[in-house]
């Protein structure tokens, strides 16, 4: 039998393009979106005692919790089978799943089949669903990443190093990341490291000038900045200090 899904549908979620979700704001992106857990709402407290239902029975509030828990917003699994109803389509559960976690937070494909794996969502109806969703455009890996290198540079002083690390690890394909990366130029990164330096000089003042070389220079080192680069700068920070930096080696480093 042939199963038929509205896919119209799919346009009508609030995570599209046109709302935003792939915008370069940086706050989806300070977070790790990782959890791809179901939502539950607890059930809410009948009557004045604590484990006491209308008829003063305990125990009441415990099954309707369990009830209310359904994934997705539907009944679970045994509710269903003791109203007869049939086991939900499996395209279904994808969909909504997707739906729910693409609320809010841009995710990339790997993310959603990762997500989708771990509820045990038949591979046919996972590939089905996130080659729909690819098609519409609520899963736009290229899109994701522009906004991951705006966002994670400006927001956090990150370099193009690091962003390309980040991106892998979220299973960003490496033409698109190279794409990404490739908005910034060696010049913006290097102002951008001396801003780095300059918010951080005042908490190295009264330490000895190889130590402040050091933990500054290994601040950027963190952020993904090149090795050549980081040093430069910071000796350059340290020279209007009014630092002696001549016979400063790079051992220093």
């Amino acid at each position: 039998m042939t199963r038929r899904t509205d896919w119209a549908e799919y346009t009508s979620g609030s995570a599209g393009p046109g709302d935003g979700a792939y915008g370069a704001a940086a706050a989806p992106y300070e977070t790790d979106p990782s959890a791809v857990g179901p939502r539950e709402d607890g059930a809410a407290r009948h009557g004045g005692g604590r484990g006491r239902g209308a008829g003063g029975g305990r125990g009441r509030p415990r099954r309707e919790r369990a009830e209310s828990s359904a994934e997705d917003g539907g009944a679970t699994s045994s509710s269903r089978a003791e109203k007869g109803e049939p086991p939900r389509d499996p395209v279904e559960q994808a969909r909504a799943i997707c739906l729910r976690l693409l609320t809010g937070t841009p995710r990339t494909r790997r993310q959603l089949a990762d997500a989708l794996r771990k509820r045990e969502i038949p591979d046919e109806a996972a590939e089905e669903v996130l080659s729909r969703f690819e098609e519409v455009g609520l899963i736009n890996d290229g899109a994701f990443a522009d906004a991951w290198v705006e966002s994670r540079h400006h927001g956090r002083g990150l370099a193009r190093r690091a962003l390309a690390r980040e991106l892998r690890t979220k299973g960003v394909d490496a033409t698109l990341i190279d794409a990404a990366v490739s908005q910034l130029d060696t010049e913006q990164e290097e102002e951008t490291a001396r801003d780095l330096v300059a918010r951080k000089l005042r908490a190295t003042r009264g330490l000895d000038r190889d130590k402040r070389l050091r933990r500054l220079a290994g601040m950027l080192a963190r952020k993904g900045y090149p090795e050549g680069m980081s040093l430069r700068v910071v000796r350059q920070a340290l020279e209007e200090e009014g630092e002696d930096t001549e016979y400063l080696g790079d051992e220093a480093f």
